[in-house]
């Protein structure tokens, strides 16, 4: 199958949300709502990744999550893309490299869950990505403490903006990110793919 580029104007306000996808939730489009309005973004576009090098297996088949995603998908202003397979990229802060030169003039913001946060310094070239582009992270249940205690949390403090400061996002000047509370969801890839390995309901994954 093949996916065309998303399309943003020069101005626009985009939200980025990356993950495998592996698979697509309602937790997945709750928190995408949540970002559109809070945030008010133009789009928000799902980065449905080809494989995440932090997680030991591979995951499903790219074309399996990329219909998933886009059936899971029913939000006007959401774009479920496989860009960053086309562009050959796998570290976030390449892609966004990659999407800067590509889309000159569009606001980027990166999205995330609470639990990305806690774990952001185990990612490639993290300082590049909170240096690059504003950053939204939502709240995801019992992460908390441990998000707003981590090592980025605590080296980008005096970037972090109040809630107030959420529709402004879009337009500040990185390093600039926020912690939003929101309804929880109990949602998560790892227990869906947990249910169906157990039921029989899930393709072997293949590399």
């Amino acid at each position: 199958m093949r996916w065309r580029d998303p399309y943003a104007e020069p101005g626009q306000v985009v939200g980025l949300f990356g993950g495998s996808f592996d698979p697509p939730h309602p937790g997945h489009l709750h928190l995408s709502r949540q970002a559109i309005k809070r945030l008010g973004l133009d789009q928000l576009w799902w980065l449905v990744s080809p494989g995440n090098p932090l997680k030991p297996h591979p995951p499903a088949p790219l074309s399996d999550r990329l219909a998933a995603a886009r059936k899971l998908a029913d939000h006007p202003r959401i774009h479920v893309s496989d860009i960053e397979d086309r562009l050959g990229t796998r570290a976030t802060a390449d892609t966004l490299e990659a999407l800067h030169r590509r889309y000159p003039g569009v606001r980027f913001v990166w999205v995330m869950g609470a639990d990305n946060l806690a774990g952001l310094h185990r990612w490639g070239r993290w300082r590049a990505i909170m240096d690059s582009v504003p950053v939204a992270v939502f709240a995801r249940p019992g992460q908390r403490v441990a998000a707003l205690t981590a090592r980025a949390a605590q080296q980008y403090a005096r970037f972090r903006l109040g809630e107030h400061a959420a529709r402004a996002l879009g337009r500040a000047a990185a390093p600039a990110w926020i912690y939003l509370d929101m309804p929880m969801r109990p949602d998560s890839s790892s227990a869906l793919r947990a249910r169906m390995d157990a039921g029989g309901g899930r393709k072997v994954r293949t590399k």
